[in-house]
């Protein structure tokens, strides 16, 4: 799979969640669940533990069906070690030009974070292929997003932080490509307290709020 059939998978599911979990099981467990919803597109987080095995787990267990990606990548060795594990695509909170160099020499989709204008044109010319604005909601979210894409029209941008079912579709129609979603949609507690229903449930919610939007 090439950069643009990854890029392509993403911008047609156009909602990335966002799986932080205390433990390989419940991020397997949350896995599992967003995959019945119908979301498959996958992020996990590097703070999970022993994140690269759950990437790895993935990857072996839904490569066909899932695009798997690894989040919260900090620096290049990391990068390398989530893409050998099949990672397809990498996101970070910030711009570290090594882990974007890294994806480049991979051929792996990056997308490195960033807030401001200065810092998305920043991002995009190292080689980002997708620009992580986070924390939106700091700045005003949907508004804030459709005032970047004015003057950068040609940057894709994913926004992440504050993302709701409410206002997913006021995300996509200010210019994202796709959205982030934290605990918003990858709500741990259902698990916790057995109501996984729930959580396959808001996974199809989020789908088809994304395919109207």
């Amino acid at each position: 799979m090439n950069k643009q059939d990854v890029l392509g998978w993403i911008g047609r599911t156009r909602v990335v969640p966002v799986v932080r979990a205390g433990s390989a099981e419940e991020a397997l467990q949350a896995v599992e669940a967003l995959l019945e919803g119908g979301i498959d597109v996958l992020e996990i987080t590097m703070t999970v533990p022993g994140a690269v095995e759950v990437v790895r787990e993935v990857a072996a267990r839904h490569g066909e069906r899932a695009l798997v990606g690894a989040g919260t990548v900090l620096d290049a060795r990391t990068a390398e070690a989530c893409v050998e594990a099949g990672a397809r695509f990498v996101v970070s909170p910030a711009l570290d030009e090594g882990t974007v160099k890294a994806c480049l020499a991979m051929n792996v989709v990056s997308a490195p974070g960033a807030l401001t204008p200065t810092e998305v044109v920043a991002a995009h010319r190292a080689g980002g292929d997708v620009v992580k604005v986070f924390p939106c909601d700091a700045l005003g979210g949907a508004s804030y997003l459709k005032s970047l894409k004015a003057p950068l029209p040609h940057i894709p941008l994913m926004p992440t932080g504050g993302a709701t079912l409410q206002n997913l579709g006021a995300f996509l129609a200010a210019g994202a490509v796709a959205v982030g979603v934290g605990s918003n949609l990858v709500d741990l507690k259902l698990l916790r307290e057995g109501r996984r229903d729930e959580l396959v449930a808001r996974a199809r919610a989020f789908r088809e709020a994304a395919r109207q939007a």
